[in-house]
């Protein structure tokens, strides 16, 4: 399926290419990365439609000391629901596929056909704009990993998020390669945008919102609204604590 379709997350073709994520026959194609979890390139077949996506099954996920055991992959759908509310959609659609899911359970991403070689650090092009809402996105969720080669291009030259397993702990964990403003001011446009987030998730009445409950905490749910609550009101781009280790590793 063409990228293009979904960069706009038009209506019709998203809801086709999440329902071909939740439903669709799946065939694992191969194993694109060697890492501590399990992580599947497959093929995703519906009424006549196919396209590929990155499958984490929960049964291949290696057990954390501070995340609950069989979470990450709730925690990849959640990131993208913030993603989608917030209305910067750099998250891929992401579902929880539980139907016929060949090794179980877990997180089905669409997949963006991207040069691997490429990541924050050498992108061809620096977008400040989205530079600055993927900072003030992980502060938001809490990402205790935004490696450089998490940050990918498309061949459109759209910029995309990947890998979220890590993000919503209670405890502050963030750690990035991106501290680039880190004491400037947020512009304006960009707080009018978290302080819409912030009421979405406060009125309650939003399906998509409440889609949260099934895949993170109270607590956690709670911190993403106290983080929202003191950017907004600091208005400033936060700098790290320097008794805690801000990047993560290794940093690509």
């Amino acid at each position: 399926m063409d990228i293009s379709s979904i960069n706009t997350i038009q209506p019709g073709k998203f809801l086709k290419v999440i329902k071909t994520l939740q439903y669709g026959d799946m065939n694992v194609i191969g194993q694109p990365l060697v890492g501590s979890n399990a992580t599947l390139l497959v093929s995703c077949c519906f009424e006549g439609q196919t396209l590929h996506a990155i499958y984490k099954p929960d049964q291949g996920e290696q057990p954390l000391w501070d995340f609950p055991r069989n979470s990450l992959s709730k925690r990849e759908i959640a990131a993208f629901v913030i993603s989608y509310l917030i209305g910067w959609n750099f998250v891929p659609p992401t579902v929880f596929r539980v139907h016929k899911a060949i090794y179980g359970k877990g997180s089905l991403q669409f997949f963006i056909p991207h040069d691997p070689r490429l990541n924050y650090f050498n992108l061809p092009t620096r977008q400040e704009k989205i530079i600055q809402q993927i900072v003030l996105f992980d502060i938001i969720i809490n990402n205790a990993d935004r490696k450089a080669g998490h940050i990918i291009q498309d061949e459109n030259g759209k910029i995309w998020l990947i890998d979220h397993g890590v993000c919503f702990h209670q405890e502050p964990k963030l750690r990035t390669v991106i501290w680039d403003y880190a004491k400037m001011k947020i512009p304006t446009a960009l707080l009018l945008d978290l302080n819409r987030l912030l009421i979405i998730l406060r009125k309650k009445d939003n399906k998509l919102a409440k889609k949260l409950n099934k895949f993170l905490s109270s607590g956690e749910i709670f911190m993403i609204e106290s983080r929202l609550e003191k950017l907004i009101e600091s208005g400033i781009f936060p700098s790290f604590e320097k008794d805690k280790r801000p990047y993560p590793w290794p940093l690509i």
